[in-house]
């Protein structure tokens, strides 16, 4: 099957570009050949009939396992302060940003 739109080797200098990535001619070349290949292969999945496949996000289904939120003990503000760096009327000291 061929491709509805062949990569060039344009295509290769331009994203290569955008990579700043300096290829030689052989290497643009050789790129140019392989990208083709595999757009090749990956327009083959047009030809599968997945009328009869519902759309999905997943392949797998996925739940979110929850564990169930409970009240647990708390450090006091003093242990969590323990091993802070810095720290100023109760609370961490952390450098300025703006």
């Amino acid at each position: 099957m061929v491709s509805e739109k062949a990569i060039t080797k344009k295509d290769v200098e331009h994203v290569a570009l955008l990579a700043r990535l300096a290829l030689t001619e052989e290497e643009k070349e050789r790129f140019t050949k392989q990208l083709g290949k595999i757009l090749e292969h990956a327009g083959k999945i047009k030809e599968i009939d997945t009328s009869k496949v519902p759309p999905t996000s997943h392949i797998v289904p996925l739940d979110n396992v929850f564990r169930e939120d409970k009240a647990g003990e708390c450090l006091s503000q003093e242990e969590a302060l323990s091993n802070a760096p810095e720290k100023e009327e109760g609370a961490f000291l952390v450098p300025k940003i703006v």
